[in-house]
């Protein structure tokens, strides 16, 4: 049998990907990008330019992996028979799946394995392998690439031609920003990987573009929300939430960029209590664009931990700086079972916070998506450094409005769900706050009298000593 392929790369980077001799690379794009059809092609052109064993034949055996057995059979697969039908070899429809190709100078074994079959889990830390290629990678945990970074380069044998290249390929649509693709190829950058981004599918350096229909990434993008064309037409990371997000306004691209601490400006703190509390340490540049520079973000912490971690983020990485510290007033409550306030706690490790001036959530929104919505001298109102993870992914809209089921209509909850990135959100609020940003939006741009609750809020703080100088951390 006679194994004939015409692939040319639809696309530099795909091209790039291709020739790439990295021991572990992943390509990241839009959907209808080619990438799987690139991994596919891979497997073979790597088995057919390896060395012929004793007989004359090359060997390879490669593991295909996808996390559960439908999208297995209903994508990979069908992707793989679209190039390599079933007539080109024997096909084992059970115990994984296989495909095992043998012409005259191949005998290729390729195993399609899901993670959601424990028998599959089984095999694939017990295999032997040249290779394997991780398909749609976001949707399977690290522990899978460390597992097979283990098992390829252990066939065929020295004896039958030896490994020559091995290692493993992967594609993904883009996960988000707390995922392990983004952490290995945004800021580890392991040595001997290599990762590749192709460029948006409505821009002017698209891939695969001869083999889509006309305006297909035109018609994919109707009806859908920023977030899902971000990600699936553009080819950005980030998250479709199901949900509404709390803050629209919110521009991943616009609003996140690298921010370093202003010498000599002093520091604003908000905080959020209870289990999961959550402080956002911010500054206020003299052009008025707020930059919020680190987040300290608990799980299953008491008030006493998490004032000691507090009390170390700002004493070492911003020890030369004043802050101001505000939380939520609901810390002003005393515990049953201690007569200390979350606020006597902080004091009491040297953190002089206080409760912000209300808790009415719609101020407290207005007050950070005011900044989101403005420009201050042709930058962003609002410029949060990337290693605030947490804030990130909750202002993307992991911090949302929870969808209510009611047939033939999209309703959602008046007041946001509780989960681990509300927390952070809060904090950034009380942050706002207490810094006064929510003055403007209660008095109005025309300076009439606010409420008499806001007012008086205000007011009381305006009197406080100290307020304006802060307190230094050295």
């Amino acid at each position: 049998m006679r194994l004939d392929l015409a692939y040319r790369p639809p696309g530099a980077v795909l091209d790039a990907f291709l020739a790439s001799d990295a021991f572990v690379r992943g390509i990241r794009g839009p959907i209808g990008s080619g990438k799987s059809t690139a991994c596919a092609i891979e497997i073979v052109r790597r088995t057919a330019a390896r060395s012929p064993g004793p007989d004359g034949r090359r060997r390879a055996r490669w593991a295909v992996v996808r996390n559960t057995y439908p999208e297995l059979r209903t994508t990979t697969m069908k992707t793989w028979f679209h190039w390599f039908p079933p007539a080109l070899g024997h096909v084992t429809a059970e115990g994984p799946p296989s495909h095992h190709i043998r012409t005259r100078d191949l005998d290729l074994e390729v195993l399609f394995l899901a993670l959601d079959r424990p028998e599959d889990v089984r095999k694939l830390l017990s295999l032997e392998l040249t290779g394997a290629w991780i398909n749609e990678a976001r949707e399977l945990p690290k522990g899978v690439l460390d597992g097979l970074t283990g098992r390829v380069g252990r066939y065929p044998s020295a004896r039958d031609g030896g490994a020559g290249w091995f290692g493993i390929i992967m594609d993904t649509n883009p996960p988000d920003t707390d995922h392990w693709w983004y952490h290995l190829a945004e800021e580890t950058r392991p040595d001997d990987f290599a990762f590749f981004a192709q460029p948006p599918g409505d821009g002017p350096q698209a891939e695969n573009l001869a083999n889509l229909p006309d305006g297909y990434y035109t018609r994919a993008a109707l009806g859908k929300d920023e977030a899902w064309v971000r990600i699936y037409v553009r080819g950005d990371y980030g998250f479709v939430a199901d949900g509404r997000p709390v803050y629209p306004e919110w521009r991943d691209t616009l609003h996140v960029a690298p921010v370093s601490v202003i010498p000599g400006l002093g520091l604003h703190v908000g905080l959020d209590f209870g289990l999961t509390p959550a402080a956002v340490i911010g500054q206020r540049n003299a052009l008025g664009q707020w930059r919020w520079l680190a987040e300290v973000v608990g799980e299953d912490l008491g008030a006493r931990r998490f004032a000691e971690l507090l009390g170390q983020e700002l004493r070492g990485r911003f020890g030369n700086h004043s802050a101001e510290l505000w939380g939520d007033p609901a810390g002003s409550q005393r515990a049953q079972t201690d007569e200390r306030t979350v606020f006597d706690i902080l004091r009491a490790a040297g953190l002089p916070a206080r409760p912000a001036p209300g808790n009415d959530f719609t101020l407290r929104r207005e007050a950070v998506a005011a900044a989101l919505s403005r420009l201050v001298d042709g930058q962003p109102g609002l410029v949060v450094d990337p290693q605030c993870r947490v804030l990130r992914k909750g202002m993307a809209g992991a911090y949302r409005y929870r969808r209510v089921a009611l047939a033939g209509e999209a309703r959602y909850t008046d007041a946001p769900d509780k989960n681990r990135f509300s927390h952070v959100c809060e904090a950034a609020q009380y942050l706002m706050l207490g810094a006064g940003e929510g003055r403007a939006l209660v008095r109005g741009p025309t300076n009439r009298r606010a409420p008499a609750s806001a007012e008086g809020a205000w007011s009381a703080l305006d009197g406080i000593p100290g307020r304006a100088e802060g307190r230094g951390w050295r």
